[in-house]
């Protein structure tokens, strides 16, 4: 099943004329993956069929709310995580005891929050990778050339400012700056 939906999510991008950089020897097991610009609605298509494309399952935080029959099958099979953002710890704590629970687990994360142009990115994927003992993956999806490209890889240390420089230096390498201002 992993090979056909590999086969169709190439087929897909190609029909939108977007292509997909091999999976970097980095990728491991467990990883926070961000992901910038978050300019429209098929990014997230692009995210998960690139997910299908190296034959592996990216998962997204989705309120618990939404997640009723029959809408819950469909989350899940698109490997949506419910999140209850009212629990003591919040949605950090939740996502590490997942990673903890689990040998795989790739967590996608698009620190932007929304499409909107934005003056400040959200960091809790800093707090969840840092506390969860794994790395954060920067994946960049290059409008200009049409290409998601992988771009490097993070260990969050001690300092999150210095992380969050490190992580918008790759970016800007790759064409793409954001505002360093983090709430």
């Amino acid at each position: 099943m992993k090979t056909i939906l590999s086969h169709a999510g190439r087929a897909l991008y190609a029909l939108m004329g977007w292509r997909f950089e091999p999976l970097p020897p980095y990728v491991g097991k467990k990883h926070v993956i961000i992901g910038f610009p978050h300019t429209s609605n098929m990014d997230t298509v692009r995210a998960f069929t690139g997910f299908r494309i190296i034959r592996r399952t990216g998962h997204i935080m989705i309120k618990k709310e939404a997640f009723v029959w029959p809408l819950s099958v469909l989350l899940r099979a698109l490997g949506g995580i419910p999140v209850d953002r009212s629990a003591p710890g919040g949605a950090v704590q939740q996502m590490v005891d997942v990673f903890n629970a689990r040998d795989e687990f790739l967590l996608a994360i698009v620190p932007e929050g929304t499409r909107k142009k934005i003056r400040t990115i959200k960091t809790g994927f800093w707090h969840i990778a840092r506390a969860a003992d794994v790395s954060i993956v920067c994946w960049y999806l290059d409008n200009e050339r049409k290409t998601t490209r992988w771009l490097g890889e993070i260990v969050p240390g001690q300092d999150k400012t210095a992380d969050l420089i490190r992580i918008r230096d790759l970016y800007e390498k790759a064409g793409y700056r954001f505002p360093l201002e983090a709430d």
